[in-house]
């Protein structure tokens, strides 16, 4: 079951104004499910728009945040709850563990880093959890197209390119995440197989 939900995204906001009304909208969401936002714990860019509306419709926020970027004072002060941990490994693995379900919104290194790292450990079998990827205005859309020619040179199975569900609207993708079954076994029968 779906209880809390992690969402990756930029700790800038870009330079369309789409990307904050999205996450804000992302994060009213969440709220009025009744889920927990889990998120990187910062007040700034999409992250701070993100728990911001989500905190403001009366939802249950957790960041998790670096002591690095807590004394860079980029720490989100008003959230349900902040924790502090050592380094960005820690950071991830704490966000792994407390999320039934992974979303990325637009963002830069930071948010393919994470949304990357989730889908490897689904790939080889380390969690059992939904992973969606939230598209807007064809911001993803060089990166899915990446994903797809690595499937056809064979790199990566088909059914691990399923893994990651797509969607443009808010509503929708939370509903495919919260149906979603486990994903599909590790790589290990095929490796080493020709395409």
């Amino acid at each position: 079951m779906m209880k809390r939900v992690c969402v990756y995204c930029g700790a800038r906001t870009g330079r369309r104004e789409r990307n904050v009304q999205v996450a804000r909208a992302m994060g009213r969401e969440i709220a009025g499910r009744g889920l927990t936002l889990v998120f990187g714990g910062g007040h700034v860019g999409l992250m701070g728009a993100l728990s911001d509306a989500a905190l403001a419709a009366g939802g249950e926020v957790i960041g998790i945040i670096p002591e690095q970027l807590v004394t860079a004072e980029l720490a989100h002060r008003g959230l349900t709850r902040l924790e502090v941990v050592q380094s960005m490994h820690e950071r991830k693995a704490r966000m792994a563990e407390l999320a039934d379900a992974f979303i990325a919104l637009p963002g830069g290194f930071g948010t393919l880093d994470e949304t990357f790292e989730i889908l490897t450990w689904a790939q080889l079998g380390l969690h059992g959890k939904p992973c969606g990827l939230l598209e807007v205005d064809g911001f993803y859309a060089p990166l899915l197209a990446w994903i797809d020619s690595a499937v056809q040179a064979g790199f990566v199975p088909a059914h691990h390119r399923d893994m990651l569900l797509v969607d443009e609207d808010c509503a929708r993708l939370l509903d495919r995440l919260a149906q979603a079954g486990p994903p599909p076994p590790g790589p290990w029968p095929d490796i080493g197989e020709q395409g």
